[in-house]
């Protein structure tokens, strides 16, 4: 790595080895959403960890999130606790840095241990998404703070506990702590050749819940109302408002019985991928207008619960800076940096839609994420590090972007 004495200095401060170890210990430890238990332990060190920075780490209670359940029924589901860090709230630069604790593998999951691969990377359940992005964040804020920057800059750090789920128990909390920050990053894997996440679409799941009437399939069908055949009508209609900006995945049917009743209950579960504000809006009317349909032709009742959870993230004058800003950096240490759109969502959709100019991947270098494969580059540790840390003092020594 290159770049100026100042940045030399930050970069020195980085301690590769220890941010391996961090990982390991991490990596070992279950976090997957729906373990309460393993990430109230995650939690914990990483209250312990993210203590050697100055400010005040608490652990929140999540908000209140309700699932429906295959027979249709609402039900609350609980969540872990989110770590938040403030440091210095008056400061006149502030920033948010955002990361999740949880992975995908359950307590139940084969993928449970981490390995090292011949090529030197370290395959493990969250190794890459993202354990490894959470070292990339302490080691270059505790570089920042090491180089004295001191008064003049303040920043949030919130890691969630439901980031691989949607984030419905922390939002609010990440959109509150977002208002009035001059820029966030997020620390999501970039691709094994560094490159980072661009503009990404949003998303929203919703679960559509149809009331039949059951009666003998035989004897007297024509006074049962099909559960089955309503809920196939709306995926249809809701399938063909598909468009070159709206994806429309109805992706399971759940209900039914034995094949001489006709089913009086089904649940449709249906994901859409807008990539702007007005495709939101017609989604919207789609899943208005089928299902208003589909109650009147087949006489069921409907209800509709979900919402779009992820609005989707455009590139816009202030992110455009916040990547010319990075790219810089990158290229001053040597580190090539790029960016493509995407499809896949992440906190940085959320992050953007307060105002605020993100890059959410700006965590390790790896692949394979939400499967048994799932790499991290280790050298990538101290290379990202380096990247946050010198992007961070330049942002802060010119007072924002």
């Amino acid at each position: 790595m290159v770049g100026t004495y100042e940045d030399a200095a930050l970069i020195d401060r980085i301690d590769a080895a220890a941010m391996q170890a961090q990982v390991e210990q991490w990596v070992a430890v279950n976090s997957g959403t729906r373990n309460l238990s393993g990430l109230a332990t995650m939690a914990g060190l990483l209250t312990d960890d993210f203590a050697a920075l100055p400010g005040t780490v608490e652990l929140l209670d999540p908000d209140p999130v309700e699932t429906v359940d295959s027979d249709g029924k609402v039900r609350a589901i609980d969540h872990g606790r989110h770590l938040l860090l403030r440091v210095r709230p008056e400061a006149p630069v502030r920033m948010l840095f955002t990361g999740h604790m949880d992975t995908v593998y359950g307590a139940d999951h084969a993928f449970q241990t981490a390995r090292y691969l011949p090529d030197g990377a370290l395959n493990g359940p969250g190794a890459a998404d993202m354990k490894g992005g959470l070292s990339v964040m302490l080691a270059a804020l505790k570089a920042v703070e090491a180089a004295g920057i001191g008064d003049r800059f303040g920043y949030d750090v919130v890691i969630n506990s439901d980031e691989e789920t949607g984030s419905f128990a922390s939002a609010r909390l990440i959109e509150t702590m977002a208002a009035g920050k001059v820029a966030a990053f997020t620390y999501e894997p970039a691709l094994p050749d560094g490159t980072l996440a661009g503009a990404r679409g949003g998303t929203g799941n919703f679960s559509i819940v149809v009331s039949g009437r059951s009666a003998h399939a035989g004897r007297n069908p024509e006074e049962g109302r099909n559960a089955i055949v309503a809920a196939a009508d709306i995926a249809l209609r809701l399938h063909a408002a598909k468009g070159p900006r709206l994806a429309v995945n109805p992706a399971r049917i759940e209900g039914g019985g034995p094949n001489n009743v006709v089913p009086d209950h089904a649940v449709l579960r249906v994901n859409f991928r807008p990539h702007g504000s007005d495709e939101i809006a017609r989604a919207r009317s789609q899943i208005d207008a089928a299902t208003a349909m589909v109650a009147a032709a087949h006489d069921v009742g409907v209800a509709v619960h979900g919402s779009f959870n992820r609005p989707p993230k455009p590139i816009d004058a202030g992110a455009a800076k916040l990547f010319a800003l990075v790219h810089a950096v990158g290229r001053d240490l040597s580190i090539p940096i790029g960016w493509r759109d995407t499809g896949g969502v992440c906190d940085g959709n959320n992050i953007a839609a307060q105002g605020v100019p993100v890059i959410d991947t700006m965590g390790v270098r790896g692949g394979a994420i939400h499967s048994a494969e799932e790499y991290m580059i280790v050298d990538s540790l101290a290379e990202r590090a380096a990247l946050s840390a010198v992007a961070i003092s330049r942002i802060v020594a010119q007072g924002g972007l």
